[in-house]
This record gives structure tokens, C-alpha cells and sequence, in this order.
């Protein structure tokens, strides 16, 4: 059996824990191994602040926080994306805008941006698919044009860069996640970016039940009080100590998927040039992290056939998001900006193929061999 996903342990993991555990006697939140989470991604990534939560999902809520998203604020995303990103901007009465996605990167179309804002606009929310970037110049520009706050889901795309900058780190605030289904994992985790050193204080406020405790242990107050709305975002000390273990190999685990993730736009160059299936192609701008690999069949009916015969074979390989825009929620929170055929047409023909760390070249082969098998009989 080939799974879709397997997370990669890299071996100090439990020994971090203990040494959490037993040496330090820390098990809550903003101990010593949080601390050098903060520090390798502020030094790896260059922002002005990295925050660790226990989810990408709490980063996302506290962006809507720290951007005041009230009643009726309208917040531009694309569908194509995971409900996180919409739900966290609802759950301040703000409103998604679903803009449609490119056809060949899955990311939000920058040129149909500016026909979505309107002035209840506040923010624009790009989601970096399969950690290849969205088009920022243009997003940035356009914030800047209209006075927005460009909150970056990166949940995605760690170590993936736009013009040598990592993303999560090109607008204003950005969104991580560590979910075991990512190349870096802690099982369940993120990490809020914030790279506009206006947000840094209230951002830490808010990840700390609206207190300012995180001031009271650096000596800079003699107690900590209530000082503003917020809620408990810090993920426990054994998830940080987790995390920093898979940190210190991270490059080399995205160097290891991306050479997976190569290995398989080789392979599958027959089937794309023969018009049998597109896939995503590489762009100069970005240099993505080797988040995932997919496929892009003509119909609904021969993804799904190719799945099956896939799944025959020993291979799990899996769709993706049924678009907001068309679901119970989407359609009652939110609305809709122009035309969404690009979203529903890729929703119904991609399919994700295997790919971790421990996969071989082998394994890849396997894989493009039984989808190429299922092309000669179809």
C-alpha cells in the first residue's frame, strides 16, 4: 500500500518532550522550546515576529482580530481553500468574498481583485495552494492602492519563497500551519507572522486571553491584566518541543519532497504533453516547498475513475476542497465577486497523488506507472 500521506518522524521528537517534561517541568505554553520556535522562524524567515498557536486556524482568528474585522467588513479570499480562512473572519461578523482562481496555480486571479472591493473592504486574504505563491506584487500594490491589510494563509507553503522572500512574510501578517498532513509537522499546530511592527504588541495580547502577561514575564509591567479581546492561542510546551525537533531538520525534509515532487513532473511529462492530464507547472518567481503533487483530469467522471483504479492498486489518492462559494455555509456568509467556473471546474477533476518524505523514486514510479496504465485502457 502507497498512503497519501505519512508523517515523518525525525527522531528527537520524544526526547524533546522529555526533556520538557522531566528536565524542565514545563508542559504549558511559552517555555524554552516555544521560545526557539519563535527564534528559528523570526532568523529562518525574517519576520519581525513569529507567535507559535495551536492551530494555522487560531493564527487566521487572530488576524481577524488584529484587523478589527466588525459587522459587514468584507474580506477577499478565494473558495478554492480550506474553511478556516473564511471561518475565521465570520466569527467577527465579517464577510467573505470569493473571488475565482487562476487555472494554472490554483491561486486567487490577482486581475479579478480590484472589481471585488468595495468600501466595506478591509482585507485581502491570498492562499498560497500547494505552496506555490499567488501573484504578490500585484496583491500588495493593490492593498497599498486601497488602504488593505494582505493576510497571507500560508498554511501550505513554509519555505516556499516569491522573488527569494518567504511567504508569510510578504504582506502584512501571515498564517502557518504544522498540521500533520504539512512538510514540518507537530501534529496539530501554526504560527502567526507578523511582519508590520505596528501589530506586534495587540498580537501578543491577543494570544494571551487579552492580557498582557507575555510583558509581565519579560519584567516589563509588575502584573498583567485584562487589556484587550483575545483568547488562549498558545499551543503546550510538548507540541513546541514537537515542533522545534522537526524544525531543526527542515531543510532537509523540504529538500527531500522536493526532489519527490520533481521526480514526479519528470514521469508525468508523457501524459501532459499527450493532453491526457495538465499538472502544475513551475514558475520563475517562486520556488514552492514540495507541499503536494496533483493531477488535473478532463471530467469529474475520469477523476473519479482514476481514483478507483488507483485505490485498486494499492495507491491512496485523494480530491481536494469542495469550494466555499457552493457550500451551506458559503452560500449564507458569504458572496460571491464575478464568475467562479475556473473554481468549480478544478474542485471536480483534481485528484492529489502520494506524497512524503519516506516515499521512494520507486514508490513515484509506481504511482505514474498505474496512472498511465489507466490512460492506455481509457
Amino acid at each position: 500500500m502507497i498512503p497519501f500521506n505519512k508523517p515523518f518522524i525525525v527522531g528527537k521528537e520524544l526526547s524533546y518532550i522529555a526533556q520538557a517534561v522531566l528536565v524542565e517541568s514545563r508542559t504549558a505554553g511559552d517555555g524554552s522550546f516555544t521560545k526557539k520556535c519563535h527564534e528559528w522562524l523570526e532568523k529562518r524567515l525574517g519576520c519581525k515576529k513569529a507567535l507559535l498557536t495551536h492551530s494555522c486556524t487560531a493564527a487566521l482568528e487572530m488576524s481577524a482580530i488584529l484587523c478589527d474585522i466588525g459587522q459587514g467588513d468584507e474580506v477577499i479570499m478565494p473558495s478554492f481553500t480550506f474553511v478556516s480562512t473564511a471561518n475565521a473572519f465570520v466569527l467577527r461578523g465579517g464577510v467573505p468574498v470569493f473571488v475565482d482562481i487562476r487555472p494554472d496555480t490554483l491561486n486567487i486571479d490577482e486581475r479579478l481583485i480590484e472589481k471585488a472591493i468595495t468600501p466595506k473592504t478591509k482585507a485581502i486574504v491570498p492562499v498560497h495552494y500547494a505552496g506555490k505563491s499567488c501573484e504578490m506584487d500585484v496583491i500588495m500594490d493593490l492593498a497599498t492602492k486601497h488602504d488593505l491589510t494582505v493576510i497571507e494563509d500560508a498554511a501550505q507553503a513554509l519555505l516556499s519563497t516569491w522573488k527569494d522572500r518567504y511567504l508569510g512574510t510578504v504582506g502584512q501578517l501571515g498564517c502557518l500551519s504544522f498540521h500533520e498532513t504539512k512538510n514540518i509537522i507537530s501534529g496539530e499546530g501554526g504560527a502567526f507572522l507578523i511582519n508590520d511592527e505596528r501589530f506586534v504588541q495587540r498580537a501578543e495580547i491577543i494570544r494571551e486571553k487579552g492580557t498582557d502577561r507575555s510583558r509581565y514575564f519579560r519584567g516589563e509591567v509588575d502584573k498583567y491584566t485584562w487589556q484587550d479581546i483575545g483568547s488562549s492561542y498558545l499551543p503546550s510546551e510538548l507540541t513546541a518541543a514537537f515542533l522545534f525537533a522537526q524544525l531543526e531538520e527542515a531543510e532537509k525534509i523540504i529538500a527531500r519532497r522536493r526532489h519527490i515532487y520533481s521526480c514526479y513532473l519528470d514521469r508525468l511529462q508523457p501524459l501532459v504533453r499527450e493532453g491526457r492530464i495538465n499538472i502544475s507547472p513551475l514558475t520563475k518567481d517562486c520556488i514552492d516547498n514540495g507541499h503536494l503533487c496533483y493531477v488535473l483530469t478532463a471530467s469529474s467522471e475520469e477523476r473519479d475513475a482514476l481514483m478507483e483504479h488507483l485505490r485498486g492498486a494499492g495507491i491512496k489518492a485523494v480530491i481536494h476542497y469542495v469550494p466555499l462559494h457552493s457550500s451551506p455555509a458559503g452560500k449564507r456568509l458569504g458572496r460571491t465577486s464575478g464568475d467562479m467556473s475556473v473554481t468549480d471546474e478544478v474542485s471536480s477533476h483534481l485528484l492529489r497523488l502520494p506524497l512524503y518524505y519516506d516515499m521512494t523514486e520507486e514508490d513515484v514510479t509506481r504511482v505514474v506507472e498505474t496512472v498511465s496504465e489507466f490512460y492506455e485502457q481509457h
